[in-house]
């Protein structure tokens, strides 16, 4: 009998070496996220990897898994935890070594297994590990899932079971760039920098352009876990200024900058601007739609309102549908949709049939930028850019706000904005004219002005996000007056960054 995981436990101990230890807040949304040894040990990742195999046996799958690891100092080990205790649940897994996310996804279908279990902290700091997983390809796990798996890991409702085995698959990366370069080189001679932020995609993301027919200029490429120069996070400043200036130096047409485990991708254009994935979206999405006339796409609460009103996308037809944050929430949309793709204001690209296979993948992304502007020789991705209506939006803000206190604080706002639109109340000297609440709070003023509140599903964090059609400075009001709401509350800290 596999032990009781614990909620906290202290290093250095006998107690810590021979328990589990297990935070509950680690089990998030749509994966889960844990500080490696403060808040999970390897013996807790064992547990996490006999939970999830004891639920895939519940929920009826073939207990088959594809696993990987990101680069990280530890994530090797984390890793071989997961498979100890998933293969004594039962569970056959394949192992395919170093990879970026999207290949855990691929081989999904290139290994006909069902079930991933990738472990990455994605763009998070190092000393964070976690698991984004799934039984249902090319689904990732949602609130149900997780919830159960929670409980199952928690309360130690453990099932060991025989049958469990490992293999580990060669040289899996190959088939993967085998797979996305298996189509037509570009033919217009395309100068891009690819940033990698000395994360993953650095041993896979060069290869893959130069294969389509790109000049690559390798921007932090070199595999170094402790991440010297910057996060490798495409929404960070850091690695964007980092992005601007390598393709000022180059003369490069565009930068295209990869998340630690490759299922985001940022992008600056010829000029040096960094353009929000949200963006980039409305300008994929005028090019994608009209080859693809009456196409869907779903976008996430955090995006730019132009993918409802940009005058192009209404003329081709374009029905855009506003969704949940989060990898999972935006993957499982498109797919009961039937859409075309999806975008996240974060850089998570889903793109469907005819395109894709539905999950998000920072390189297939990267590659339809490339192909957007193969297929518009004449213009310049500055060009592409300044042909979108303008608005004025911020970066994403996410002031520090505890695990155990966030969710709480945003329906408390919610209620607040809510109170205030029954009552015709005004928001930064506007009526409010709509209100999203399928993630938080997304509160539209009559003049199109709009600013998002909701709560991380990875960290300790709200999410703050605005954006006005009209103005810079009417930008800047909704943000003095959604900060002006969280300033009530205590238990919301510092941001990340601001405007």
């Amino acid at each position: 009998m596999f032990p009781k995981p614990k909620p906290a436990l202290t290093p250095n101990t006998y107690e810590y070496e021979s328990s589990p230890l297990v935070k509950p807040t680690g089990f998030r949304e749509y994966d889960a996220r844990w500080l490696l040894e403060k808040e999970i040990n390897l013996m807790g990742v064992e547990a996490l990897g006999l939970g999830l195999g004891t639920l895939i046996h519940e929920m009826g799958v073939k207990p088959e898994i594809v696993t990987g690891h990101d680069f990280r100092s530890y994530s090797a080990a984390v890793k071989m935890a997961l498979v100890n205790g998933l293969m004594a649940a039962g569970c056959k897994v394949h192992d395919i070594g170093l990879a970026i996310t999207p290949m855990a996804y691929f081989a999904q279908f290139a290994l006909d297994v069902p079930c991933v279990a990738m472990v990455t902290a994605s763009h998070n700091d190092n000393g964070w590990t976690g698991v984004k997983m799934g039984a249902h390809r090319p689904l990732t796990f949602g609130p149900k899932e997780m919830g159960r798996l929670r409980d199952i890991v928690l309360n130690a409702e453990f099932k060991a079971k025989a049958g469990g085995g490992y293999i580990f698959v060669e040289n899996f990366p190959d088939r993967y760039i085998a797979d996305v370069t298996n189509r037509p080189k570009i033919k217009r001679k395309l100068k891009v920098v690819a940033a990698c932020g000395n994360g993953t995609a650095g041993a896979f993301a060069p290869k893959v352009l130069a294969a389509i027919g790109c000049e690559v200029i390798p921007l932090d490429c070199e595999l170094d876990h402790t991440f010297p120069r910057y996060n490798p996070n495409t929404e960070d400043m850091k690695m964007l200024h980092a992005m601007r200036d390598a393709v000022l130096m180059k003369k490069a047409d565009v930068a295209l900058g990869f998340d630690g485990d490759g299922d985001r991708c940022g992008v600056v254009d010829n000029e040096g601007v960094e353009i929000f994935a949200d963006k980039v979206g409305v300008m994929l999405a005028r090019d994608m739609s009209t080859l693809h006339k009456n196409a869907i796409f779903v976008v996430d609460v955090k995006s730019t309102g132009l993918f409802a009103t940009d005058p192009v996308l209404k003329q081709n037809g374009v029905k855009a549908d506003y969704w949940k944050t989060g990898h999972s929430y935006i993957k499982r949309r498109v797919n009961e949709l039937g859409a075309l793709a999806g975008f996240e204001k974060s850089g998570h690209f889903f793109f469907n049939k005819p395109l894709g296979r539905g999950y998000d993948d920072g390189l297939i992304f990267a590659l339809a930028v490339c192909d957007m502007l193969d297929r518009n020789p004449d213009k310049t991705m500055a060009d592409l850019r300044k042909a979108l209506p303008q608005t004025w939006g911020s970066p994403t803000m996410a002031p520090h706000c505890d695990d155990e206190k966030k969710y709480g604080v945003v329906d408390r706002v919610t209620a607040q904005f809510q109170d205030a639109h029954a009552k015709g109340g005004k928001v930064a000297g506007s009526a409010i004219r709509d209100l999203v609440t399928v993630n938080g709070v997304r509160v539209t003023l009559e003049d199109g002005t709009w600013g998002l509140v909701r709560a991380s599903s990875n960290k300790p964090e709200l999410v703050v996000v605005v954006e006005s059609p009209v103005s810079e400075q009417r930008m800047r009001d909704m943000f003095k007056a959604v900060d002006a709401v969280l300033r009530t509350y205590p238990e919301v800290g510092a941001y990340n960054q601001t405007i």
